[in-house]
């Protein structure tokens, strides 16, 4: 009996000693996972803040002013209104990829999925929250000053970059067909951007087309782009020193620029702006970040 006893206490022992085992063996898989999640954010954040480019407008390629809008256009891109930048800033050179969307939300929601395909299918108020969190990730990493914010552009900054200089109806000159085109065949565009003409089969990462010429890709077309502005029928009333314009109707709605490959080629201009309901969500509708101090926006 006592052997038997001595036996059940030792077997008790040995059991206990492997579901210990067991579980700081699963308890240390689990550590190292987070360990290597972090890890991989932290090399996504460093990539992501490596990819800007910085804007000195008034200082050597980067002109002081340009004009916002277009004289031939829709009416909501007139009145052409020249624009004035006082600070400098540095705008993403892709769109959003989903690798970092994802480490920085903890999801993905694309419905064309890669890594560094360009992140889309989520709302004006989600691209904010994440602009929030991964300022506080930066800043977290010691990788943003704690005087910037990572941001959407304004709408002022976006053409401004998209234009890259030009004062033509796309960044590479005024034309997107070559002669011989028809329909939505746009050659010259399909160099610069996706659209209807040359999207179709397709599933890019960002950046597999010409950069315009301050080396900033997918500009025109690929996914329409939120601005921080709130949506105005015309530029009138635009802060000439290129503030975001906000609105103090609270059922105002958020901008939208650049075309996407759901477009055809005439949507795709430097001037081409659009709005979307707060809570809309496409496959064609992404963002790019701009790296700033912090300013607050007139009104």
């Amino acid at each position: 009996m006592v052997y038997y006893q001595k036996t059940l206490i030792v077997l008790s022992t040995l059991m206990i000693f492997a579901g210990t085992t067991a579980l700081s063996a699963a308890e240390g898989a689990d550590s190292v996972s987070k360990t290597s999640s972090t890890e991989k954010r932290r090399e996504l954040l460093k990539t992501f803040v490596s990819e800007f480019v910085e804007i000195t407008p008034g200082k050597g390629k980067f002109p002081a002013s340009f004009v916002l809008g277009s004289s031939d256009g829709p009416a909501s891109e007139c009145p052409p209104t020249k624009i004035t930048f006082k600070h400098n800033f540095s705008i993403a050179r892709y769109e959003m990829p989903q690798n970092l969307y994802e480490a920085v939300m903890g999801n993905n929601p694309s419905r064309w999925t890669g890594p560094r395909n360009s992140a889309e299918m989520f709302d004006f108020p989600t691209v904010q929250d994440f602009c929030r969190k991964i300022t506080q990730q930066l800043h977290d990493e010691k990788l943003l000053a704690t005087d910037e914010e990572i941001r959407l552009p304004t709408e002022a900054e976006w053409e401004y970059c998209c234009r890259a200089g030009s004062t033509t109806r796309y960044s590479f000159g005024d034309e997107a067909q070559k002669q011989g085109d028809a329909g939505k065949t746009a050659r010259k565009l399909d160099e610069y951007g996706w659209h209807t003409g040359n999207a179709a089969g397709n599933d890019p990462p960002v950046g597999a087309l010409k950069p315009n010429a301050w080396g900033l890709y997918d500009m025109h077309g690929y996914l329409w782009e939120f601005v921080v502005d709130d949506w105005h029928d015309s530029h009138q009333g635009i802060s000439a020193d290129g503030a975001a314009r906000k609105s103090d109707d609270q059922s105002s709605t958020p901008v939208v620029r650049g075309g996407s490959w759901m477009e055809t080629y005439d949507l795709l201009t430097s001037s081409a702006r659009r709005t979307v309901p707060v809570d809309f969500k496409r496959a064609d509708l992404g963002f790019r970040c701009v790296r700033a101090k912090v300013r607050k926006p007139t009104r």
